[in-house]
């Protein structure tokens, strides 16, 4: 393994959670989302087997939670095949770097991700100014340094394949950060949205708290490009998804979903994009 592994110098815990933080839900049989604090984990295999992936891994010092879980669900002493990261915001690589020492296991991102993974370029700062309220006020607080994971972390391959996950598909769905990915399997319309648009109002604290189902775009103070992140929505959308696993908030499903995304694309200028910030541009 790569002695290089290492968090960030501006690495640490975040005090806040969530009612929902601690709470898995099975949401098909092979698929589990698991909240740490206010951000989701996936796992993705069948309960018990050990050819199972995870997918992102949570916020700051949540390696002991993630593995305790994981051990619950797939045995003690289980590990994944490879960690599948959507983007490498702090809140979705918080435990990598403890998970993949003990662990020992690939790391898979974007190639356009990688910089941020391998510790040779930091994020743009979070918005603080962007309309929003508590959570973006918050926000230069959040670890922003890029975690270097070396060797152990590597580009998705380029033909829209997943290590590993043989029936989903990975797709490009950048805006809230430049190589974000969501998952998708064709033959039940399973979507691992990532934060490509969330099911809670990620800049209210008090809908971060409480969960209310709201689904809405990218989180605010962290996103960059408003125009790729539309149209991001919209390819998401037009995959038509069953049930959608976010990188925050409650699983969705069913007409909930598909009347929510809907409205989200045709109104994504109202409900998502901020009408001041400093990554906002309106045209």
């Amino acid at each position: 393994m790569d002695k290089q592994i290492e968090h960030g110098n501006d690495y640490h815990y975040i005090p806040v959670t969530s009612v929902g933080s601690g709470v898995g839900v099975e949401v098909v049989p092979d698929l589990y989302s698991y909240t740490i604090q206010i951000v989701n984990i996936g796992l993705v295999g069948q309960r018990d087997s050990k050819e199972f992936v995870l997918i992102d891994t949570g916020m700051p010092e949540s390696a002991g939670e993630i593995i305790a879980v994981t051990e619950e669900r797939f045995g003690v002493n289980s590990r994944p095949k490879a960690i599948i990261l959507t983007h490498g915001h702090f809140d979705h690589v918080g435990a990598v770097v403890d998970l993949v020492k003990h662990w020992n296991v690939p790391v898979y991102a974007h190639e356009l991700e990688l910089p941020f993974l391998t510790g040779q370029m930091s994020y743009p700062e979070p918005d603080a100014t962007v309309e929003g309220g508590a959570v973006a006020k918050m926000s230069p607080f959040f670890p922003i340094e890029p975690v270097n994971l070396g060797d152990q972390v590597q580009a998705l391959p380029a033909d829209g394949t997943v290590p590993h996950l043989p029936d989903f598909r990975w797709i490009h769905t950048p805006g809230h950060s430049p190589g974000h990915v969501s998952l998708f399997r064709d033959k039940d319309r399973s979507l691992i949205a990532g934060d490509a648009f969330v099911t809670v109002k990620q800049d209210s604290l008090y809908k971060v708290f409480t969960q209310e189902v709201e689904i809405n775009g990218p989180p605010r103070y962290l996103t960059t490009d408003w125009p790729a992140a539309w149209d991001s929505v919209k390819k998401l959308a037009a995959l038509n998804p069953s049930v959608a696993i976010c990188g925050h908030g409650m699983p969705v499903s069913g007409e909930l979903l598909s009347r929510n995304l809907e409205k989200l694309v045709k109104q994504f200028d109202q409900i998502a994009i901020p009408d001041y910030g400093k990554y906002v541009n309106k045209h």
